[in-house]
């Protein structure tokens, strides 16, 4: 049976993918040095990561509510619709990849958002039957990816795990480690806030014209999120040419 699509959901991912914007606005301006922003620290940096948070959250329940629709087709079905899935996302971002070692150089994004989102998809759809597992498993790599970071490494291949060398610098680097935690936080909240497909707390029917736009941003935030860059440069590159290398 065909489950409805949560509105709530859609629209927080809309809300998600507004701040993403503007997130990425003030890192576009730091970057190209327009204007004197700190970008990479404070504020912003807390900012950043907060949106990233939420992206990777909604992630892990959409996953689990596209579960609910397909729950009961064979397993090779599943398992081939969530390996497509997240090889298709995944390889958006080694398009972007390659995108940005063209354009940025050295700086460009090795293992950004949509590398990790596809790694997810793939790892984490066998655990989707998991509850509590996905929780405990969530916050270890949390805590492992924390404790990471407090340290520097001297090889480079496993960068994209959460072993960052001291030099490795990256436009946008969202790793395995934590990461991936926090995707499996929110499969644990997708099975215990909708289990089977089911909302299980009350809340009122989607119709505000506040939510109807947030929800359409929300349906289409992985098309948003691969064109907004290239508009947010050409903007700045058209107002302010001296400052884009290109």
């Amino acid at each position: 049976m065909q489950t409805e699509r949560m509105w709530e959901i859609d629209s927080l991912r809309g809300i998600a993918i507004i701040l993403m914007v503007v997130s990425n606005f003030v890192t576009d301006v730091a970057y190209f040095r327009i204007f004197e922003v700190d970008a990479y620290s404070g504020l912003w940096m807390y900012f950043a990561r907060v949106v990233v948070c939420m992206f990777i959250l909604l992630a892990g329940v959409s996953l689990t509510l596209s579960y609910s629709r397909v729950r009961n087709k064979k397993p090779v079905e599943i398992h081939k619709k969530y390996l497509i899935r997240g090889g298709n996302i995944f390889s958006l971002g080694m398009l972007i990849t390659f995108v940005t070692w063209v354009f940025l150089g050295q700086d460009f994004i090795l293992f950004g958002i949509l590398h990790l989102i596809g790694f997810s998809i793939i790892a984490g759809h066998f655990l989707l039957r998991k509850r509590y597992l996905n929780l405990l498993l969530g916050l270890f790599f949390i805590s492992a990816g924390l404790v990471l970071q407090a340290f520097a490494f001297t090889f480079p291949w496993l960068v994209w795990l959460g072993f960052r060398p001291e030099s490795f610098y990256s436009v946008d680097y969202v790793p395995v480690l934590p990461w991936f935690g926090v995707f499996l936080v929110g499969m644990f909240l997708g099975n215990t806030l909708y289990a089977q497909g089911k909302r299980r707390f009350r809340l009122t029917n989607s119709g505000s014209r506040f939510s109807a736009p947030l929800q359409f941003l929300g349906r289409n935030s992985l098309k948003i999120y691969l064109v907004h860059q290239p508009i947010l440069i050409l903007i700045l590159w058209l107002s302010f040419p001296q400052n884009i290398p290109f």
